[in-house]
């Protein structure tokens, strides 16, 4: 029998792998852009995007466990889904468009939801709330170093 955690792991794989649809000029423009100097951290992000999904993949196994099956779980769910949607868009969009300002956009709607979510969460779990804390801290980063970069970068707002 397939368990619950191993749904939610795969659907947070699959859609996680989502933010790899960019293409080789895309990353081109990307990396040419500037910097702030404060940006120390950059090779740790793909570490710190492993941890945000393994805990948001928990988080949904904790809340999927306290009601399995019922219509609100399967709402939060679909929630926990939107919020991936919105993390994994960021990339795609914002190579795609080659707009930081759309890659800041994506980024507040992402921490707004992950926010809202967060609080919904906390009725049902506040473990999985908690689980949640580390996207609501890097959510806010990410979003703010890409609006740093759009002002020094401001041919690529």
């Amino acid at each position: 029998m397939i368990k619950s955690w191993m749904v939610i792991g795969a659907v947070t794989l699959l859609v996680a792998l989502g933010s790899n649809i960019i293409l080789p000029q895309d990353v081109k423009w990307f990396k040419r852009l500037q910097r702030p100097r404060w940006l120390t951290f950059e090779g740790l992000i793909p570490i710190i995007w492993t941890i945000v999904f393994i805990c948001g993949a928990w988080s949904a196994y904790i809340v999927w466990e306290t009601d399995p099956g019922s219509q609100k779980t399967w709402w939060l769910m679909g929630f926990y889904l939107l919020v991936e949607i919105a993390i994994v868009a960021y990339n795609p969009v914002m190579f795609r468009l080659h707009s930081l300002k759309a890659g800041t956009i994506v980024g507040a709607i992402g921490s707004i939801l992950g926010i809202i979510l967060t609080i919904i969460v906390w009725s049902v779990s506040p473990w999985a709330s908690l689980l949640l804390v580390p996207y609501l801290i890097w959510s806010p980063i990410g979003t703010y170093t890409t609006y740093e970069m759009m002002q020094l970068n401001p041919e690529d707002k």
